[in-house]
């Protein structure tokens, strides 16, 4: 049987709809970037034919909303098999957390990756919104198997102190620092690739 992978991606937060009718004026369009390959896109490619990629797409990533998400993703679990490993990148990674933190998950999960993930709004430029993790990650910690830390110290979205944030409150989880990998929106991810199927 096929080892699963789940993949959530990231997306925007705003704390009204006047944030995002802003954040979507200064923004800008632009067709490459549109149509840019990440490393997500190539994972079943590069895991090869022992790994089935399950990515669903989650609602409003430009305005995204924890419990639309939260919706989604329980239409998402009864297509989720046991002992499935959980990636999260960027909101990806902070809705995992606080899902599995705050919602008994109804099958085993072998490990979980949390790519860039935030913790919080201290120091950023952004605001987690709804995202926002409550106060213990004790159950998170007990059902998402190992938890994994990937952290770029030139990231400028999501600063590496969020990941002593995640170490202090997820006591056995292990962490991995890359140099220049930014927010991790390369076109590939060995090293990811490497840590999945060493599990």
């Amino acid at each position: 049987m096929k080892q699963q992978i789940v993949f959530i991606h990231g997306g925007e937060t705003h704390d009204t709809y006047e944030q995002y009718v802003e954040y979507l004026k200064r923004s800008e369009f632009d067709p490459k970037k549109e149509s840019q390959k990440r490393w997500k896109h190539s994972l079943a490619e590069n895991l090869g034919d022992g790994y089935e990629i399950l990515m669903p797409q989650m609602p409003s990533k430009h305005n995204a909303k924890y419990n639309e998400w939260k919706i989604w993703f329980e239409k998402v679990t009864p297509f989720i098999k046991e002992n499935a490993i959980f990636i999260g990148h960027s909101l990806g990674g902070i809705f995992l957390t606080k899902y599995l933190s705050e919602n008994k998950f109804s099958k085993t999960i072998k490990a979980t990756f949390l790519v860039a993930a935030p913790f919080d709004a201290e120091g950023t430029n952004y605001s987690p919104a709804d995202f926002i993790l409550p106060k213990s990650l004790e159950k998170f910690q007990k059902q998402g198997g190992t938890i994994y830390l990937y952290y770029s110290k030139d990231d400028v979205v999501v600063p590496l102190k969020n990941l002593e944030k995640y170490k202090n409150a997820l006591s056995t989880a292990r962490s991995v620092i890359f140099e220049d990998r930014g927010h991790f929106n390369q076109e590939e991810f060995g090293e990811i690739v490497d840590g999945i199927k060493k599990i």
